[in-house]
């Protein structure tokens, strides 16, 4: 079996953003020389999240609004998380929208429903973050 370990880093200007990783994942996949296997994507900090939907911009607003309703950032006296910090909000927003995503790959390339693109969520920006891609296969 071969496998291939790459790490993705991103920085968001702003506390929270959306970013479609799908074409560096791609690459990676097809960097691997894996024509049969697995593409594991994660997120490698507890306020961040890699996940699959639409690449679609209202999709992305909804996303937003919905889990500002959920988890919001204000007031940060509400969460008892936020001890000298202020992103309570963000961990919990990481936990709805996932760490993770699994993708199969067949015949060297990721095997997507029609509309489906891997996105890393960011939920606490303004510094460097990793996400690990780890491919596994034939």
């Amino acid at each position: 079996m071969k496998s291939l370990t790459e790490y993705l880093w991103f920085h968001a200007d702003t506390r929270r953003a959306f970013f479609n990783i799908t074409p560096q994942v791609e690459e990676l996949v097809r960097r691997s020389g894996i024509n049969e296997g697995l593409c594991l994507v994660n997120a490698m900090h507890i306020t961040a999240s890699v996940f699959i939907n639409d690449d679609e911009p209202g999709l992305h607003q909804d996303y937003e609004r919905w889990l500002e309703k959920l988890a919001p950032h204000a007031p940060t006296s509400q969460y008892d998380h936020n001890n000298g910090e202020d992103n309570a909000d963000a961990h919990l927003k990481r936990t709805v929208m996932g760490r993770e995503v699994v993708v199969a790959i067949t015949d060297g390339r990721l095997d997507f429903g029609t509309w489906e693109r891997i996105f890393y969520g960011e939920f606490d920006g303004r510094r460097k973050k990793r996400v690990l891609v780890k491919i596994i296969g034939e």
